[in-house]
């Protein structure tokens, strides 16, 4: 009896261990991640998959590829993407590309509050939330402290104590930006031509009365970086990593979030609608959110993320920079950029054209 019942024993214990590999082996998928470059370092990788179980295979694209590859095949070939906030529900609502999102598999304790409300809400079609945020980005001021300390928001660019030694794009982010900066709210504007055309004639008019301040309307970072770098630009409008690199060589030059509030950009997550590997894209998602782990994304991509907390595991240079730049107020005043209706971007061209051609 007893070498039966330790055969039966020995049996049982086989077949709860072949049960219990059969069940790794099902939840161990393969995340078929399309993303950009320096989103999924190598060493992040690979410690998830020694976490998990899973495997991850890796695809580099950006938006316009990103929204090709998902059209062209119904939303298949990948389980989890990354497109920017503002490619989400237009795509939706004309192709169907995507799936909504199960936030009850997401750990939301590990998201910044203010940006994971805003991607939710600029990510919304039909009452479903579509996208989570990931890596994000801001264009305030890039200003030398010491020589224009007194450029706070970007309407300050016309200030007469920075005559001739300022510096912005004629791009879209300038039009918005001077409108925010002004009191005025242009996204609010976004469903009504009439009333956004309304708001960019005021803009139109500040930006001519302003030009006698511009030294240069740049075109590319690089030109920027060399203009300020050689101080004949002591204020400009610009991204937050370009300020950071300005920073590491002069300490007066550093990013500015202006008063009426920066203006971010989002990469998020979102699920393709044949993903066939939502598991393990809630598993990516909630690892990489860790803020450890989101510190490593950040050094590699240069761009800090939605992770609560992250800049603490960031380098203490990076850190420093960050913290200064952005107080806890600063990034709740960040304004989102929600995608953009058909027919505004005529509106803009024409305010800018006039802008470059004004005397």
């Amino acid at each position: 009896m007893t070498l039966l019942a330790n055969r039966l024993k020995l049996a049982t214990s086989v077949v709860a261990l072949t049960i219990a590999g059969l069940a790794q082996t099902a939840s161990a998928d393969t995340l078929r991640l399309l993303t950009w470059g320096g989103y999924a370092p190598e060493d992040v990788v690979a410690a998830f998959e020694a976490e998990t179980g899973h495997t991850v295979e890796v695809t580099k694209s950006n938006n316009e590829e990103m929204i090709a590859k998902l059209r062209a095949t119904g939303g298949g070939g990948f389980d989890l993407a990354q497109p920017s906030q503002d490619r989400i529900a237009g795509p939706q609502a004309e192709f169907g590309i995507y799936k909504p999102m199960d936030l009850s598999k997401i750990d939301e304790s590990q998201f910044i509050p203010s940006m994971l409300a805003a991607t939710k809400g600029n990510t919304t079609v039909d009452g479903a939330v579509y996208g989570v945020p990931h890596v994000w980005g801001t264009s305030g001021l890039v200003v030398d402290t010491a020589k224009a300390p007194g450029v706070k928001d970007y309407t300050d660019l016309c200030n007469a104590d920075v005559a001739g030694k300022v510096s912005y794009r004629l791009k879209r982010p300038t039009l918005i930006g001077f409108a925010f900066a002004m009191g005025l709210d242009p996204f609010a504007a976004y469903g009504d031509e009439a009333a956004y055309a309304a708001v960019m004639e005021k803009v139109e008019a500040k930006l001519k009365d302003c030009k006698p301040n511009v030294k240069t309307y740049w075109g590319g970072g690089d030109e920027l970086m060399n203009l300020v770098r050689s101080g004949e630009v002591v204020a400009s409008m610009a991204w937050d990593t370009g300020g950071w690199k300005l920073n590491a060589d002069n300490a007066d030059i550093t990013f500015v979030a202006p008063a009426s509030g920066a203006l971010g950009w989002i990469d998020t997550f979102v699920l393709p609608a044949k993903g066939g590997a939502d598991q393990a894209a809630y598993d990516w998602i909630n690892y990489v959110m860790r803020p450890e782990v989101a510190a490593q994304i950040t050094a590699v991509a240069g761009n800090f993320t939605a992770s609560k907390g992250a800049d603490e595991f960031a380098s203490d240079e990076l850190k420093a920079r960050y913290q200064a730049s952005f107080p806890p107020e600063a990034v709740d005043n960040i304004k989102w950029y929600p995608p953009v209706p058909a027919g505004l971007e005529v509106i803009e061209g024409g305010v800018l054209d006039r802008v470059q051609a004004a005397n």
